[in-house]
């Protein structure tokens, strides 16, 4: 649990208001919030620094003002919103491949939480994904301002998420722990075959579009165009960073060495 300080301080980070009611409004705007603050980046990975799944990844979404992939920033806001009351569970996922394959279990992170005896899909982690929480049991389709999204039920443990016609990840039902994805986090930190270590990249939906770093290849998409530069040294990269994802880093991020283009895994979808 988070303290009161902490709390404000979470709120204050992303831009959202204090709920007044634990209803679905106020989980919509917490989500919503979120997903436009806190940028989707896999630094840390390629960089080696440290992977938090526990109460210092809401340290360094808050205070350092960063982001990360989905153990940090799902594991953060579930922190965040269990210290508001929600009624909020953790769950592990199994992600779909650009290759049409499907990853092994627990290679996601996502939550539900129940409101007034409704359950939502809470996944602010999953790059892009919707903008706003999902319906999980609901027939047809939930439009969201990320594309047209459904959640199917496969059986009574699991549940696939999906945008448009793209199969995104399936979740299950048993609640998990943190600690259950040690193994498959030191996959993603050691494996030359991690997609995680294939690109340098940070992603953050604008209002009316998206920002994608990789490496020194800035893209800016908006309603209206889509505008690719390439930035000419470490201090525009850098730049770059503070202005479009509000990271002040000490240094540029350097690429990883296993880089492999058969591997590369899809930010722009995932």
């Amino acid at each position: 649990m988070l303290d009161k300080e902490t709390v404000a301080a979470y709120l204050d980070r992303i831009g959202a208001d204090h709920p007044h009611r634990l209803d679905a409004d106020a989980l919509r705007h917490l989500h919503e919030r979120h997903v436009l603050s806190v940028p989707f980046d896999n630094l840390d990975y390629v960089r080696g620094g440290d992977i938090r799944m526990d109460e210092r990844a809401v340290d360094k979404i808050v205070h350092e003002r960063r982001g990360g992939l989905c153990g940090e920033i799902n594991i953060a806001f579930h922190l965040l919103l269990t210290s508001l009351g929600f009624d909020v569970t953790l769950h592990q996922g199994r992600v779909h491949l650009p290759d049409g394959g499907i990853t092994a279990p627990y290679h996601h992170v996502v939550m539900t939480v129940a409101v007034d005896g409704v359950r939502w899909i809470a996944d602010i982690g999953f790059g892009k994904s919707s903008r706003r929480p999902l319906l999980l049991d609901h027939d047809g389709q939930q439009p969201d301002p990320h594309g047209e999204f459904t959640t199917r039920r496969l059986d009574r443990r699991s549940v696939e998420v999906v945008r448009g016609e793209a199969p995104l990840y399936v979740l299950y039902e048993e609640p998990v722990e943190p600690d259950e994805f040690r193994q498959t986090m030191w996959w993603y930190r050691t494996s030359p075959d991690s997609p995680f270590l294939q690109t340098l990249v940070c992603s953050l939906p604008l209002e009316d579009g998206w920002v994608i770093m990789r490496d020194d290849l800035l893209t800016v998409v908006s309603e209206e165009r889509r505008r690719t530069e390439q930035l000419p040294d470490d201090n525009a990269v850098l730049a770059a960073y503070e202005k479009w994802f509000g990271m002040k880093l000490a240094e540029r991020p350097v690429p990883t060495p296993y880089t492999n283009d058969s591997l590369r895994f899809s930010f722009d979808s995932h």
